[in-house]
């Protein structure tokens, strides 16, 4: 138990944690209405061209290995840019996984046009889970229309821990099961960088078992409604405000975006309940006029007006590029409601940005179940390195080591920024 001194001010801290992480929504939605001659590679090995400031691994590529090859200079050229290479990786709630990587990319000339991403890491893993994602984030010419696709496949197994801050860490308990999402919207531009749109979602789980060998310690899954098959289906409202250019690695800008959806039995859902996502990303180049960039994240994503299902709610790891909460692994924390905050430095180690570093610092909140309280606050940060993947597209490929509370830690790897 705790001394009352403790919880006095364990709650005078989430109470303003939640005020802050409030004031920053309102302020985001307030805004949405209101050369270098030359550079040397691996401590002066070779040079690149003196209209390039900038270097992937494929110039180390065709500088020590295929020497006969070209690569062209230019740091960024309008096209189609793929980058796409097999894998062996390794995650907390999937150990070693064997499978490939994608990350497609379409760049304009207009530096006002916004670049579109397809990605997508289909995997077979070390616990025999299949896992099978589909993301794509396309902009029209003139950024008038934005498509949004989440779709998935998994055939899954994870450790459930339970819900609230408190869940432990020490229960013995998975489940498995099967699960299909399709998540796809289209958002119309109104007036420049600002866009309103409507899609539709499903989460459909089946084969749902639970082997579960400490009841003792966690029976949360049962408590709550367990079932062997759900089904959420229902519309998605957004309206979103972008000045974010490259969502692969953005320099600068502002993007915020706030969906509603609500699920209705009309539409096949098990019940009628909502939800609400509300995520906010900055990025601020620091010092001014450099490429250090100081990125910003805030997400709240909230389930009400009924009992969502246990795989729905908002949980770790669960946000569309399964991101949320590095220093933990997928599903660690589960509530009805959630509020997150990340801060990230991201800095080059090299001037021509091959290879560079990051620092970052997060920290998340689960509302409690059944009292809905939050309670707990669960910090989590690290570090990590950037290497350059594919210059035309400023794509890096991120190795990050992350800690969280009660020993947590562990290796996240991702195709991309994480935000």
């Amino acid at each position: 138990m705790y001394q009352p001194v403790f919880g006095i001010a364990r709650q005078w801290v989430l109470r303003r944690f939640l005020l802050v992480s409030f004031l920053l929504s309102l302020r985001a939605t307030a805004t949405i209405y209101a050369q270098v001659d030359s550079v040397e590679l691996l401590q002066e090995q070779f040079t690149l061209s003196r209209q390039d400031t900038s270097a992937d691994i494929w110039d180390v590529y065709y500088r020590f290995i295929n020497r006969k090859g070209h690569r062209p200079a230019e740091r960024e050229q309008p096209g189609f840019h793929p980058s796409i290479f097999p894998e062996l990786a390794y995650a907390l709630q999937t150990g070693f996984a064997v499978g490939l990587n994608a990350n497609l990319a379409f760049t304009s000339a207009d530096p006002k046009q916004n670049i579109s991403i397809i990605t997508t890491t289909p995997q077979y893993t070390q616990y025999h889970q299949i896992i099978i994602p589909v993301v794509t984030n396309l902009w029209t010419k003139g950024n008038r229309y934005n498509i949004l696709s989440d779709w998935r496949y998994y055939d899954y197994s994870a450790d459930n821990f339970g819900l609230g801050g408190f869940a432990p860490a020490d229960a013995d308990d998975r489940l498995m099961y099967s699960y299909l999402r399709l998540h796809q919207s289209v958002m119309r531009q109104l007036v420049p960088n600002f866009s309103v749109g409507i899609g539709y979602a499903l989460d459909y789980h089946w084969r749902i078992r639970d082997q579960n060998n400490t009841p003792q310690v966690n029976d949360d899954f049962h408590n709550y409604n367990a079932t062997e098959r759900t089904v959420s289906s229902g519309l998605m409202f957004s309206v979103q405000y972008t000045t974010r250019r490259n969502p692969n690695n953005p320099e600068g800008g502002f993007f915020g975006n706030v969906m509603v959806r609500p699920n209705m039995r009309l539409l096949g859902s098990d019940q009628n309940w909502q939800a609400v996502v509300a995520d906010f990303r900055k990025y601020v180049s620091f010092p001014e006029n450099t490429r250090n960039i100081l990125a910003f994240w805030s997400m709240n994503w909230l389930s009400f007006g009924g009992q969502a299902p246990y795989l729905d709610l908002p949980s770790t790891g669960w946000d569309t590029y399964s991101n949320l909460g590095r220093g933990y692994t997928q599903g660690r924390f589960r509530g009805r409601n959630l509020v997150y905050l990340e801060t990230e430095y991201r800095f080059p180690l090299l001037t021509n940005g091959l290879v560079g570093a990051v620092v970052f610092a997060n920290v998340q909140a689960y509302s409690d179940w059944p009292s809905n309280a939050f309670d707990r606050l669960l910090p989590g940060g690290g570090a990590g390195l950037r290497i350059k993947v594919n210059k035309h597209s400023n794509l890096n490929f991120s190795f990050d080591y992350g800690f969280g509370i009660g020993g947590s830690q562990g290796l996240f790897l991702n195709l991309g920024e994480v935000f």
